[in-house]
């Protein structure tokens, strides 16, 4: 890990004090993960990979490829109360770190609502198998889910007795119930902004 960490730095940075003086890191725990004194953690690599331009995924692993992958930010997903939701359509507005098993189609949207819990607001959520209409395989799972009215929220999709409609459900707030579903994508990853 350390040795990977000295690779990307030393494309950009003289030295690791260099590196860590320009990001405000602390200089020494920068230093003792470069030489391979204490291992870095997820957090870290997403950070250093940015920093460096290389993928976090090779920074903790070596495998994949060394060179970081971005995805376009498309829009603002409601995870809240009415207040919060947005419309389709928004973006692109930015390129954002792809996860590690992120394909062509994959892209970004940010959390804004706390209905995943107050932690998740301003999280990215990404995606990329859109099913048109709903598939059972979705049922259950979380999803990235578009309605006729242009909203576009992430909640829980359940089968309504209404063979066109779903219920749409989240953790903290009363269901959506018996809403036409225009398309849905199952939650690939959910990371940290």
């Amino acid at each position: 890990m350390g040795d990977r960490l000295r690779e990307a730095r030393s494309a950009k940075f003289r030295s690791a004090r260099s590196a860590a003086q320009a990001f405000g890191w602390n200089v020494s725990t920068y230093a003792a993960h470069e030489n391979g004194q204490n291992k870095y953690g997820p957090d870290e690599a997403r950070r250093y990979g940015k920093a460096f331009h290389v993928s976090s995924a090779w920074l903790l692993t070596g495998e994949g490829s060394r060179e970081s992958r971005t995805v376009p930010l498309v829009g603002l997903v409601g995870a809240g109360s009415a207040a919060h939701f947005y419309a389709d359509g928004q973006g692109p507005f930015e390129e954002v770190d792809a996860p590690p098993d992120s394909t062509d189609a994959t892209v970004a949207v940010e959390i804004r609502g706390d209905s995943l819990g107050s932690m998740f607001d301003r999280w990215l959520v990404f995606y990329d198998d859109v099913r048109r209409p709903v598939t059972n395989d979705l049922i259950g799972k979380p999803c990235v889910v578009g309605l006729t009215d242009g909203r576009v929220l992430i909640k829980q999709i359940m089968r309504s007795r209404d063979k066109t409609r779903f219920h749409l459900l989240s953790h903290t707030e009363e269901p959506i119930l018996d809403v036409i579903v225009e398309w849905a994508a199952r939650v690939k990853a959910m990371v940290p902004r």
